[in-house]
């Protein structure tokens, strides 16, 4: 059931693998669904040998397609300040992503177009640490702005969105199950 994770392997950027079949887009699926289901049990239903699910798991962990990992409640963890950070930069914005990407209390990171240049989900202790991460991020030189989202309260976290944006293999949403997450 367990399976070892490196953590020394960060999620980075994601370039788009060579190829993903049908084949895994259901491990993906039934992964979605209970990241705890032993190989065998989705080897039987998807009618594989375990040996063809653990090179196939292996496979998309190694090009950064799946990582399999305990989703948690930053706030029922003792972390009392989450916010989403819009960032202007007047440099290249990849070296401002890459920098702030390396820094623990970023969990997500993400160059966009619009009114900002990146979007940075900031997970602290409490609001004075907050505050200490986003005047470091004001520091760096080419970060022009900053506008801060703090979050009162987290109402939905998902990671369930299926495995293409085809539709074809994907659950649609009524089907998926919804967890709500409430921060008190």
């Amino acid at each position: 059931m367990g399976r070892p994770v490196d953590a020394s392997i960060d999620r980075g950027p994601v370039s788009r693998p060579a190829s993903i079949d049908r084949l895994d887009r259901q491990i993906i699926e039934a992964l979605q669904e209970n990241g705890r289901e032993p190989f065998r049990q989705i080897a039987a239903q998807l009618g594989v040998s375990e040996a063809t699910i653990r090179n196939r798991y292996a496979r998309l962990c190694r090009e950064n397609v799946l990582q399999v990992t305990g989703v948690t409640n930053p706030l029922g963890l003792g972390f009392d300040a989450q916010a989403m950070i819009g960032v202007k930069t007047s440099g290249p914005v990849e070296q401002v992503a890459d920098e702030i990407a390396t820094w623990r209390e970023a969990s997500y990171v993400v160059v966009c177009a619009g009114q900002f240049d990146l979007l940075v989900e900031l997970v602290c202790a409490d609001r004075r640490h907050l505050l200490e991460i986003i005047n470091r991020m004001r520091a760096i030189d080419t970060v022009v702005s900053t506008e801060s989202f703090m979050y009162l309260e987290l109402w939905k976290q998902l990671y369930d969105w299926g495995t293409g944006p085809d539709g074809h293999d994907a659950k649609p949403a009524a089907e998926r199950t919804t967890k709500k997450r409430r921060s008190r």
